[in-house]
């Protein structure tokens, strides 16, 4: 194995492959791309829905939050789990989540919870065709935002449902 540098690059390198072969490449994108933004993690939310928890309790869950909810509960807290048991419908788990990824009148005007140069760079990789699938495991709305804001409107699958009545991906 060799010690030597590479001479191009490896962000030129894949720069080159995408704009050689468009819409051969998907994006994975995780919650790092929407914290710049003011999203909160998943493993954030939890932490914060565990010191609701606890304050609803009386209890003092400080300083690690976590650690209070396994001794409490006899379990690790899981963010799927921890929603079903505060929020038992969709509609009130879609309401203790808004907060969480709609900006409110005040963080809009902070420049929070919008989309960013990461967002908007991403969509204009899609509306000039070098990237045709995006995954992500983001709740927010902020590439869908980003994409409509240039005139992309995207097919969004987020449920089993959605996959069984999507388009192929060759056709749409």
């Amino acid at each position: 194995m060799s010690n030597r540098r590479p001479i191009i690059d490896p962000i030129l390198s894949l720069s080159f492959a995408v704009h050689s072969d468009p819409e051969v490449y998907a994006l994975l994108l995780g919650s790092g791309l929407s914290r710049s933004a003011g999203i909160p993690t998943g493993w954030e939310v939890v932490i914060d829905l565990i010191r609701k928890l606890a304050s609803l309790m009386k209890a003092d869950c400080e300083p690690r939050p976590e650690e209070w909810y396994v001794k409490t509960f006899g379990e690790q807290p899981d963010y799927a789990r921890l929603l079903d048991e505060i929020a038992k419908s969709p509609a009130e788990r879609q309401q203790l989540l808004r907060g969480y990824f709609e900006p409110t009148e005040e963080e809009r005007e902070q420049g929070m919870k919008i989309p960013t140069r990461a967002h908007r760079a991403i969509a204009e990789l899609a509306k000039r065709e070098y990237v045709k699938l995006i995954i992500t495991t983001n709740f927010d709305r902020l590439l869908e935002t980003a994409l409509g804001e240039i005139g992309v409107s995207p097919t969004v699958i987020s449920s089993t449902d959605h996959i069984r009545g999507a388009r192929p991906l060759a056709h749409s």
